[in-house]
């Protein structure tokens, strides 16, 4: 053959042409994609033709994570469904876990969804006979136990058209800045979060439990896009007065001394959460109540953390004590909210 290829010049030509496919058809890159590519392609989509009917800004990351998340299971095996997963979290005293497997996992992201879609007049994946608790743990533990065999792979299809239906309502409803669609309150049993908010949580979640799965399958995973990954820490970082006060009355936290009660609207102490790498900034987080305005003038403690780390220290996937976390100031005030930082994670 190549004796004719130095004599014939059209097979010369067409072998040049194919030689150049078999290169496109065998890439040396990874197949994984940067996760901020789909951002970037759909806004210069949108920027061509708008959507006529668009997703609402905070239900985005929700609708990117949830992609992302699809995307790596389709690139698995059948076996790999049942590789073994150990989910973590903190149980507010210290790290806890619960062995499942990947299709366990999205039975776990399925049902937990299911609050948000509930709340949306969608229904609810928990049916027939099995009582609907409220929280995402008792939630999962009726799901698994209703299950006559382990969940396989079939689990994709309910999660992911689970996932087009939350989005396809929120985005007919919600209009883009969230009206009153966005703050419908969605309830975990023993909190709430508005729709705009649980909708953030869901996308944290995702990420999370994609992260595991990517773990047990040993399949490379990014973290989200900079400016999602800023919501949700942005979401944490308003979370964390109402968690230490959650902690302070169940003696987990140091006490309020009387010298530092404040109303609500008023400035109290505050500690600086600086937030650095993708995703990065400051908030001011109340320490002595959730109804207390954060204050620079009232700064007490400095806590500085890359920001993939603050998430999974808010994921319970790693512990307070190991936190590389830059300190400065008050050391009981720092103690405080790494703990609460943890303590925001849950089955």
């Amino acid at each position: 053959m190549e004796e004719h290829l130095g004599e014939c010049g059209a097979c010369a030509d067409e072998a040049l042409r194919l030689r150049g496919a078999v290169g496109l058809l065998h890439p040396v890159e990874p197949l994984d994609l940067d996760p901020g590519l789909r951002t970037r392609v759909l806004t210069g989509s949108f920027d061509r033709r708008p959507p006529r009917i668009p997703v609402p800004e905070w239900a985005t990351p929700y609708d990117a994570e949830t992609a992302r998340l699809d995307a790596l299971l389709q690139d698995i095996g059948d076996a790999e469904w049942h590789a073994p997963v150990r989910l973590r979290w903190f149980d507010g005293v210290g790290p806890t876990s619960r062995r499942t497997t990947v299709a366990g996992v999205i039975a776990h992201l399925l049902t937990v969804d299911g609050l948000v879609a509930a709340a949306l007049g969608l229904e609810d994946p928990l049916t027939g006979e099995t009582a609907k608790p409220s929280t995402p743990a008792a939630r999962t533990e009726a799901y698994w136990k209703s299950s006559h065999f382990p969940p396989t792979r079939s689990i994709r299809s309910p999660w992911r058209e689970q996932s087009h239906n939350i989005v396809r309502t929120v985005s007919f409803t919600g209009g883009s800045t969230g009206g009153s669609t966005g703050g419908l309150a969605v309830s975990y049993g023993d909190f709430e979060l508005p729709l705009r908010d649980a909708m953030l949580d869901r996308a944290f979640e995702c990420w999370v439990h994609a992260e595991d799965i990517a773990e047990a399958v040993d399949y490379p995973y990014e973290p989200p896009s900079p400016r999602y990954l800023n919501r949700m820490i942005d979401l944490a970082a308003r979370m964390l007065p109402s968690a230490l006060a959650v902690r302070r009355q169940h003696g987990l936290a140091s006490p309020v001394s009387g010298r530092h009660l404040v109303g609500a609207g008023e400035a109290g102490r505050s500690l600086r959460l600086e937030i650095e790498g993708h995703g990065g900034g400051e908030w001011l987080i109340s320490l002595d109540s959730p109804g207390a305005v954060g204050s620079a003038e009232r700064e007490v403690a400095h806590i500085a953390l890359d920001g993939v780390e603050f998430c999974h220290l808010a994921a319970g996937h790693v512990s307070p004590e190991e936190a590389a976390a830059g300190q400065l100031g008050d050391r009981e005030a720092i103690r405080d909210v790494l703990f609460a930082t943890a303590s925001l994670s849950r089955m």
